[in-house]
């Protein structure tokens, strides 16, 4: 039964004025082999309005922009664009159309320069059928450039453009489009804050000139700062809709889950063992130094610091993917200077990269191939042949136990949403059974229910004894999650503060590196 609250929006939303609708979305479904994607959504889209649209991983808020920008069609339901019904049969028809999209992950062609990049698809030519007028293009560019605040020559290579950059410039080839509707997903994943606060001018000025936003994200500060109105997806279904200013965060998570989340952090009391890790004076020439820190068994350590602080690549160091220029470590009381990753892994570590889908899963592969990757050895003859039904009984243990949602463990991980692939990072290395489970940025871009569990996973492993560390940019997570937190800032340590002892301002402070 569906909560007083998400009633009422049900009612109100549905109440809410038609006039300048550009996008309406009525009764759209999809099925795929085995799954509804999508049944009877619900969307209304307004110039001048930025909509948020909030659900879960899996609730099929990628399906619908799949649609709503031509890459997929719908199995039934109707689209409406300025009150006439389309149907979109490719992407390119969408573009035409003034549909954007701005995807989490940029796709742009990185030995091509920025200005070919932006008009990729909808070149200008000179006349109806003359050649390419790239003058106009580059002149056009520089003027788009300017308007998003990014200093950059239009024939500067996109290959050496920072990731940021890549966003921004996806966000100009929407501008270049002149689009009514642009869809933003995860548009803050990879901006520092000063270039989240030029996003949000961009997105004030682009619904000033009228433009429909979409904007898809899982962090409530940014969907209360820059949208107007939101719409709840949940399992493939239209919940409800209602004003930003009219609701709050609790409300809205009632809807995406069906139910309150009381405390978004399991409670956990360390219950250390014997030292596992010890680092001393670890330094890698560039990156960071002096870095020295324990970890006992059954402990959760975090680490914070802001972007550039070095944590990752103290992280790599130990799991051993670069190697040390000073320092030592010990593992389990012995000597430990690992020359590989394969090093580490046979010690009994684990590592959940930060970007999961070039760093943590093959794409086209299948479930079981992904889940099982790191145990072959163990689930292969003596002769290297794969047993499957040993394999089977592997992937469905841990699989399960991570609670995936998919068609089954035969489909590609491509298919499914953010928070479901890093479930299958989890799973992967649950198997190993590790000793030390390393956890860099586990819960960005994925949904507040699939957070929950993943800190339900961590607190349970190190009950059971697995010495945890875990990185993490979002300051109330690892102070949450953590029994200890290291601090760093320009590649130096700057504090380890106990959780007894944890503020948001203690930490803060040695982030920006004011504690000396």
């Amino acid at each position: 039964m569906l909560a007083e609250s998400t009633l009422r929006f049900l009612k109100w939303g549905k109440s809410m004025p038609a006039e300048n609708v550009i996008i309406k979305v009525e009764n759209l479904t999809k099925v795929f082999p085995g799954i509804k994607a999508l049944d009877n959504i619900q969307l209304s889209l307004r110039g001048g309005e930025v909509h948020a649209l909030i659900g879960e991983n899996g609730a099929g808020k990628s399906t619908l922009v799949k649609i709503l920008t031509g890459v997929q069609p719908q199995t039934s339901g109707t689209v409406y664009l300025n009150g006439k019904p389309v149907t979109f049969r490719n992407a390119i028809e969408a573009q035409e159309a003034g549909i954007a999209a701005i995807h989490q992950e940029a796709s742009m062609f990185p030995e091509l320069s920025v200005a070919e990049n932006i008009y990729m698809g909808h070149h200008l030519h000179k006349g109806k059928a003359g050649p390419l007028d790239w003058k106009k293009m580059k002149k056009e560019t520089a003027e788009l450039l300017k308007k998003v605040g990014l200093d950059i020559n239009p024939s500067t290579l996109v290959k050496n453009l920072s990731v940021a950059q890549r966003h921004m410039i996806e966000i100009t080839k929407a501008l270049s489009m002149n689009a009514q509707v642009i869809i933003m997903d995860e548009p803050t994943s990879a901006l520092t804050n000063r270039e989240v606060e030029d996003l949000y001018r961009i997105i004030r000025g682009l619904k000033a000139e009228g433009k429909a936003i979409v904007f898809i994200s899982h962090k409530f500060e940014e969907i209360f700062e820059i949208c107007d109105y939101f719409t709840v997806m949940r399992d493939g279904q239209y919940i409800g809709e209602g004003s930003i200013k009219e609701t709050s965060e609790d409300e809205i998570i009632n809807m995406m889950i069906g139910r309150s989340i009381d405390c978004m952090y399991p409670e956990h009391e360390a219950k250390k063992g014997e030292v596992l890790l010890e680092v001393e004076n670890l330094a890698q020439l560039g990156a960071f130094k002096n870095v020295s820190f324990k970890l006992h068994k059954g402990e959760i350590l975090g680490f914070f610091g802001l972007v550039g602080a070095g944590r990752t690549e103290v992280m790599r160091t130990i799991f051993g993917i670069d190697e040390a220029s000073e320092g030592t470590m010990k593992f389990k009381g012995v000597p430990y200077s690992p020359k590989s990753a394969r090093d580490a892994m046979k010690m009994g570590m684990a590592l959940v990269p930060e970007d999961r889908r070039k760093q943590g899963i093959v794409v086209h592969q299948s479930l079981t191939r992904n889940i099982s990757l790191p145990s072959l050895a163990k689930l292969s003859s003596k002769f290297g042949v794969i047993n499957s039904k040993s394999e089977n009984d592997y992937v469905n243990k841990n699989g399960n136990e991570m609670e995936i949602k998919s068609a089954g463990y035969h489909v590609d991980v491509e298919t499914l949403s953010g928070g479901n692939q890093q479930k299958v990072v989890l799973a992967k290395w649950l198997g190993t059974k590790p000793e030390l489970l390393i956890l860099d940025e586990p819960t960005r871009g994925i949904d507040v229910a699939t957070k929950a569990a993943v800190h339900d996973f961590v607190a349970k492993i190190a009950d059971q004894g697995v010495g945890v560390i875990v990185i993490s940019s979002e300051l109330p997570e690892v102070m949450g999650m953590s029994d200890r937190i290291v601090v760093m800032h320009e590649g130096k340590m700057t504090g380890i503060v106990e959780k007894k002892d944890a503020t948001a301002e203690s930490v803060m402070r040695y982030a920006i590196g004011g504690v000396k």
